[in-house]
């Protein structure tokens, strides 16, 4: 539904490289704050908020503005209306375009979610909850949904209601949704084994499944009853207070009049010891959960629990990994387990976690290095690269290939630092201004970034009037990717002109906080993290569309690089806070791609089929797994490893710290270039990857080149190839690429 565009820019591209991703929109001047020696504290308002004192900014000498930059607003003519399905008072605060939930306020609202470890799809004024079986061949894989069980009331207590379902509530690990034709909320919690249902007025309650009952019991204090299907399946259904439900038949259940909850939980394989389980965690039941970055490297969940006892939730693999049960009072049941597309889902007792993963370090040059005799050859490259920057010469409107091209000439500026070659910075500056500031300005011809006030965020001109330009931007999709190439842009040309930093910088701080806003404020303008997911760890794109499957995310490699180049952004404006944010979202970003998007040999997490045939996934949905991409069909492996990689910067060293991995990658690629047509631009990502562990084939293969990805140059692979090291480091607990892990013990 993508479609494929070809680059035209200069010479450099022989043909396009990229999927779908948004824009912003353009900033008016502010005022100077002026200093001699200090810049300016940004706004709180326009940062994101970092929710513990160990991470808050040094106290500004200077009292920065209140006001967060805005953007000229616009009203968009191809948004939903989000009044549709978000309750009343929510509809004054920005509200989230890219989150586990957003099936439901999208079009009829009717199309499922997976909240681990359920599908879960609200149509007609009931609920259904499936517990999905997987079908996998060796081109993609996905969970089915089947309304095992659908819950409603016997009969709507306002039946004039014209809304089958409202947002009443959300958080990071949760979402509220209340049936307003009757008295039924559900807490719709992610992991948790048990879906909850508060019942109030007295309302008689229906179960229906699309199976045959076998048999139906309940135990002598008829708080608890046992539903067997003729699917094998088994359920368990438990109330706080006494209900009479009634087997009225071949596949209903009623009840008479209730008040209270009910928790409902699918008892894998029928197993009793699962049962017990299930029977001591029923009567504590969460209403809500909330995510909080700590301090650095650190990722605190708590719930809000209701009900008695201890709280039973489920851990995916990468939970797992990351939990510091040695911080946080949780106890991990490693027999009690359910069955994901993620992986199996693991039981946790607790009210809280604490999750902490290895730290990255951001910097703006190689991690190793580049040594003094391969300077000649990429000062070489870098004069013709420079050499042919021209703005006049660029073409192209959107907001997603223009960002790459202020990338690209703001990697050459770097470059140019790191191997002495200072004299073209100019250039490159000049360059870099006369392409970013009409973004910012907003004068730039033919498109520019404006403010969305309905549902809270930047969108592009011809996104507000065209939902298929700038690759879906205006509605909401691969914001992500798109901003993060500006701030790219921005961060390095603040680094090299720091006056130019100060003006531009309530603008810079915009842009960032479109996807990057942590606060939770009423006066906040921007959502909470549009694009990234605290309860799985990585970003979605998406956007406002109704997918079957869920939020998808095809590039790891941009979503990684919009949290490092906020993070560059945060070291080129002096804000500590930034820095500590992007880094850690940029290290999530990078543990999960290797957990979901990194297909090794060896691994069990996919089917059989779908692992022999695939080192990498295509796009990665909520509740699907494709081979193929938006932009190219699965047999052009080339694109599925390029996309991976792209833009190559030194936080890609980390991305692909598995050099295993990387060569398993790359044998898997290489067939694929006989093919006739192949890009250059794609060729060049995979000697990239290949230069991680044969450097001189690498080079040999990159100098034959005749074009580059749009994003990429001659320069930028030269330098990669010559910062490898034929010397891998030894592994060292504060993870590999962060140095001060050795002297951490």
């Amino acid at each position: 539904m993508l479609k494929k565009l070809r680059r035209r820019v200069k010479t450099l591209v022989t043909r396009s490289f990229k999927k779908p991703h948004k824009p912003y929109k353009p900033p008016q001047p502010q005022p100077e704050i002026q200093s001699q020696n200090l810049l300016p504290i940004p706004s709180s308002a326009s940062i994101p908020d970092i929710e513990s004192p160990n991470m808050s900014p040094p106290k500004p000498l200077l009292r920065p503005s209140k006001t967060p930059f805005l953007f000229p607003k616009v009203q968009s003519t191809v948004l939903p209306d989000p009044a549709a399905f978000f309750s009343p008072s929510l509809l004054s605060t920005p509200l989230p375009t890219n989150s586990f939930f957003q099936n439901f306020v999208l079009k009829n609202g009717d199309q499922p979610e997976y909240i681990h470890p359920y599908l879960i799809k609200s149509a007609s004024s009931s609920l259904s909850l499936s517990y999905p079986s997987r079908f996998s061949n060796s081109a993609f894989l996905y969970q089915i949904f089947v309304a095992d069980l659908t819950i409603f009331a016997t009969e709507k207590t306002n039946p004039d209601s014209q809304k089958s379902h409202v947002i009443s509530s959300f958080n990071d690990l949760s979402v509220t949704l209340d049936i307003p034709s009757s008295n039924l909320r559900f807490f719709l919690v992610r992991g948790s084994p048990f879906l909850t249902c508060s019942v109030a007025g007295g309302t008689a309650l229906s179960i229906s499944t699309i199976h045959a009952i076998l048999s139906f019991s309940s135990n002598s204090s008829r708080t608890k009853y046992t539903v067997k299907l003729n699917n094998n399946q088994t359920w368990l259904i438990y109330t706080s207070s006494p209900i009479d439900l009634t087997n009225a038949s071949l596949s209903l259940i009623t009840s008479g009049g209730f008040s209270g909850i009910l928790r409902i939980a699918m008892l894998p394989d029928s197993d009793p010891e699962y049962e017990t389980v299930l029977d001591r965690f029923s009567s504590c039941y969460p209403v809500s959960g909330d995510a909080a970055l700590t301090k650095p490297f650190h990722l605190e969940y708590k719930w809000e629990k209701k009900g008695w006892g201890d709280l039973l939730m489920l851990a995916h693999p990468l939970h797992l990994r990351l939990l510091s049960s040695d911080d946080c009072d949780v106890t991990v049941l490693e027999d009690f387990r359910y069955k994901s597309i993620d992986g199996e889902l693991v039981g946790v007792v607790g009210d809280s976690w604490l999750l902490k993963p290895d730290p990255v370090s951001v910097t703006w040059h190689s991690i190793r290095g580049v040594k003094l005799e391969s300077y000649d050859e990429i000062v070489s490259a870098l004069r013709k690269d420079v050499e042919a920057l021209n703005p006049t010469s660029i073409t192209t409107t959107s907001s997603y290939f223009y960002g790459k091209l202020i990338a690209r000439a703001a990697r050459l500026a770097l470059i140019a630092e790191e191997v002495c070659f200072v004299e073209v910075i100019p250039v490159i500056k000049k360059f870099l201004k006369d392409t970013i500031e009409p973004w910012l300005d907003g004068t730039f011809n033919g498109n520019g970034f404006q403010f969305d006030g309905k549902w809270g965020g930047i969108v592009t001109k011809q996104g507000a009037v065209d939902s298929g330009a700038d690759f879906g931007f205006g509605i909401y999709n691969d914001h992500h990717y798109h901003l993060g190439y500006f701030l790219y842009g921005i961060a390095v040309l603040a680094k090299v002109d720091p006056a130019w930093g100060r003006k531009y910088k309530p603008q810079a701080y915009s842009l960032m906080a479109d996807f990057m806003n942590l606060g939770k404020r009423s006066s906040s303008i921007y959502p909470r993290l549009r694009c990234f997911d605290l309860y799985k760890l990585h970003s979605w794109a998406g956007g406002l569309t109704e997918f079957a499957d869920g939020r998808n995310q095809e590039s790891t490699s941009e979503a990684v690089n919009a949290y490092y180049s906020a993070a560059l952004m945060g070291l080129a404006y002096g804000d500590t806070h930034l820095v500590a944010t992007g880094s850690m979202l940029a290290a999530l970003e990078i543990q999960a791609a290797q957990t979901w998007w990194q297909v090794r040999e060896e691994d069990k997490l996919y089917e059989e089929d779908f692992t022999r045939e695939n080192r990498v996934v295509g796009v990665l949905w909520a509740n699907k797994r494709d081979s193929g991409l938006w932009f190219a069909p699965a047999e052009w492996r080339e694109c599925r490893l390029g996309i991976q990689v792209l833009p190559l910067l030194p936080i890609t060293e980390v991305l692909f710290s598995d050099i295993g991995f990387a060569k398993e990658l790359v044998t898997w690629t290489l067939p694929a270039l006989q093919r006739d047509g192949v890009g250059e631009g794609w060729k060049g990502f995979v000697y990239a990857l290949e230069g991680l562990y044969d450097k001189e084939s690498a080079l040999q293969k990159v100098r034959s080149l005749n074009g580059y990805d749009d994003g990429n140059s001659l320069t930028n692979l030269l330098w990669w190839i010559h910062s490898r090291n034929e010397e891998e480091e030894e592994e060292c607990g504060g993870g590999k690429y962060c140095l001060f892990g050795h002297y951490c013990h």
